[in-house]
């Protein structure tokens, strides 16, 4: 994706909103392609998440690190392009489009694409890729983050256009037969997104005690 806002200095962001536009953008990465050895090992080399040892999130960054750790470039290539690519289908689709059922598929692109005009962003013309594929809609929630937009915004597009057709994908690929690595990419992913949902559930509460208080 490209636009014009994408070429300004984002606005410094809060450690913790640094973090979060890092995982979107790792998660990004790695269902965009398959990761090359550098990347490998810069996971490898990543620290524990921080917090409670026992939670969700970390056990599965924890997952998967030990199986960064133990992959070969070649292999996960050949893994990514049989889930995602495949020869006339694929096992698992990318695109979130496919995973909802309460829209037509044509419809929500269109609003996505809306949405991302909007933002300032547009799909790149050498891109491959629909706006709706999972790496795209994580792209841009990390420039929603990046460029300290506001919480409503991310709110918006996250439930929107990330949340449920992402997590559906997500729990397709860990199921799919031939994910082995990519299953632990998936989970990982997932208890992400349900991190963000737990917290944007829980400022949208606190917006709307405040609006209460502030009517009486």
């Amino acid at each position: 994706m490209s636009g014009g806002e994408e070429s300004r200095q984002p606005q410094p962001a809060s450690e913790e909103d640094a973090a979060r536009a890092h995982l979107y953008a790792l998660i990004g990465r790695l269902f965009y392609d398959a990761p090359d050895s550098i990347l490998l090992a810069q996971l490898c080399r990543a620290d524990a998440a921080a917090g409670d040892d026992s939670a969700p999130l970390a056990q599965a960054w924890r997952a998967l690190r030990e199986a960064c750790a133990t992959a070969y470039p070649a292999v996960l290539k050949q893994e990514y392009d049989t889930l995602f690519v495949g020869v006339g289908k694929s096992e698992v689709t990318p695109y979130t489009s496919h995973y909802l059922r309460d829209t037509a598929p044509d419809r929500h692109l269109v609003r996505l694409r809306q949405q991302l005009e909007q933002m300032g962003l547009g799909r790149r013309t050498a891109a491959f890729e629909v706006e709706d594929h999972v790496s795209g809609v994580c792209d841009a929630m990390r420039f929603l983050i990046e460029h300290a937009r506001p919480l409503a915004e991310q709110r918006l597009f996250f439930n929107e256009f990330v949340y449920s057709g992402a997590v559906a994908f997500f729990d397709r690929a860990t199921r799919a037969t031939s994910a082995s690595f990519y299953r632990h990419v998936a989970a990982f992913a997932r208890a992400f997104l349900e991190v963000e949902r737990e917290a944007f559930e829980m400022e949208d509460e606190g917006e709307s005690v405040s609006d209460e208080n502030r009517s009486r």
